[in-house]
């Protein structure tokens, strides 16, 4: 077996218990888009071992969060284990689950699975982060600018939409939970009927309609499915839930594309975030053009 990279070396080093002797076999995971993951195995147990940079708090992520986040997902059966906390590192326990194909997300069977474990982790106590995702593309603009990234000419058409999408919910706030607010389709993973929610990073109290809109555009799901998502969540639906998730999947697009700019100033990873910020910037000015969303912003500051 190869040695380790120096900081896998020393991620492994710093976890009690363990030694880079005592590894039997590493490999890198591929797909992470802010930090380095890889599967450790020491004996027959397997990890996975997540190693993090120090900027990434600049992107608003609260390492201690994170772990009790994780901490509490796991005591809810959606989350693997988690191990331990390094320096520089998060050691979860590493589980079989297999990515869930976009158009399987649309199935009953798989999206009913993917819901019981976002209420699980929903129904979780409280954490000590908040995510106040109106305020988190203002972070990310200010981060980009002090580093001297160009903040696209989009931004503004967008956040003069948010102002209004923040006003509507703020007529009639819904109560804050523990929300993961990072449901790209890497972080589920399927075992057998039950679904795995990995990658806690960005979780903290915050409104549910962002989670479920964050889950709903990243996802792909189209008008049947954003239904039935919404039944598996709240059981009756009205008008109200409807017009929340339409504004969220806007307020998700605007997030993931200040993060993409943000990530410009920041990551070493050899990803284009130019791209990721431009796609859900076009998209989030596309969906806002629905004829609906007039509409939404009327529904959305009742309560619901």
């Amino acid at each position: 077996m190869p040695d380790p990279p120096a900081d896998l070396a020393t991620a492994i080093e710093a976890v009690p218990g363990w030694s880079v002797g005592a590894v039997s076999a590493f490999s890198e995971l591929t797909g992470g888009i802010t930090n380095r993951n890889f599967k450790v195995e020491i004996g027959e147990e397997a990890f996975v071992v997540r190693l993090v940079d120090s900027d990434t708090a600049l992107l608003g992520i609260d390492r201690a969060a994170e772990e009790e986040a994780g901490r509490a997902a796991a005591a809810a059966g959606v989350g693997p284990e988690v191990v331990a906390a390094a320096p520089g590192a998060l050691v979860t326990r590493f589980v079989d689950g297999t990515p869930i194909p976009h158009e399987d997300l649309g199935r009953e069977e798989i999206l009913a699975s993917v819901m019981r474990s976002v209420r699980l982790f929903h129904a979780c106590p409280p954490i000590g982060s908040a995510f106040p995702v109106f305020r988190i593309v203002e972070r990310y603009r200010d981060l980009a600018t002090s580093r001297g990234v160009p903040i696209p000419t989009a931004y503004e058409d967008a956040h003069a939409l948010a102002d209004r999408i923040g006003a509507a919910f703020a007529r009639a706030p819904m109560p804050l939970i523990t929300c993961h607010n990072d449901f790209l389709n890497a972080n589920f993973l399927r075992e057998g009927d039950h679904t795995w929610i990995v990658d806690y990073e960005y979780a903290g109290m915050g409104d549910p309609f962002f989670d479920l809109g964050n889950l709903s555009i990243n996802n792909g799901l189209g008008p049947d499915a954003q239904e039935l998502l919404l039944r598996l969540y709240f059981g009756d639906v009205d008008d109200g839930h409807r017009a929340r998730l339409g504004l969220m999947r806007i307020m998700s697009d605007f997030r993931e594309a200040m993060w993409g700019v943000a990530q410009q100033a920041l990551s070493t990873l050899e990803f284009d975030y130019v791209d990721y910020a431009d796609r859900h910037f076009a998209r989030l000015l596309e969906t806002a053009q629905d004829d609906r969303f007039e509409g939404w912003l009327r529904l959305a500051g009742s309560p619901p």
